[in-house]
């Protein structure tokens, strides 16, 4: 993609667009879910946050670990989520753009199915015209023509 300046913009500059505003509300990767307390947000900690269904199940997987801490912990999280968050479902509107999501990543030169998780989670964000916050943005490259990506 090229700057007004004429020089090459790649996907990392894409993703790191400063907000003039804060966006209303915001999807939360899984990755961001997991490490929220953690995490330093900002002015974006004021934004609704919603998690897609799809990490839902992702943290709904990471319970089956046989150590009974790491279970205990995950599963509060699990249900800290469905308490806390608006879950928004990979439904038909989110299909719809999760094709040419793919095709972004074939065309960045990625191989999309490893990334098949990633990218309906992707097309939730677009199909709510939400950013994605993320602690992975490599995992989101390819797809600023279409959402915004934003490493937390």
């Amino acid at each position: 993609m090229m700057s007004t300046h004429g020089r090459r913009r790649d996907d990392d500059t894409e993703r790191r667009r400063p907000w003039v505003t804060t966006p209303e509300r915001v999807l939360l990767d899984t990755s961001v879910v997991i490490d929220l307390e953690r995490l330093e947000l900002g002015a974006l900690a004021s934004a609704d946050h919603a998690v897609s269904a799809v990490s839902f199940a992702e943290l709904g997987y990471g319970l089956n670990t046989d150590d009974p801490v790491a279970r205990h912990s995950r599963s509060e999280r699990y249900h800290a989520v469905l308490e806390a968050f608006e879950i928004w479902p990979f439904d038909i509107a989110a299909a719809k753009v999760y094709g040419p999501l793919a095709g972004l990543v074939r065309a960045s030169g990625r191989n999309r199915r490893p990334r098949r998780l990633d990218l309906q989670i992707a097309a939730t964000a677009v199909a709510h015209s939400a950013p994605l916050l993320t602690r992975n943005p490599r995992d989101f490259g390819g797809l600023a023509r279409m959402l915004d990506v934003i490493a937390v």
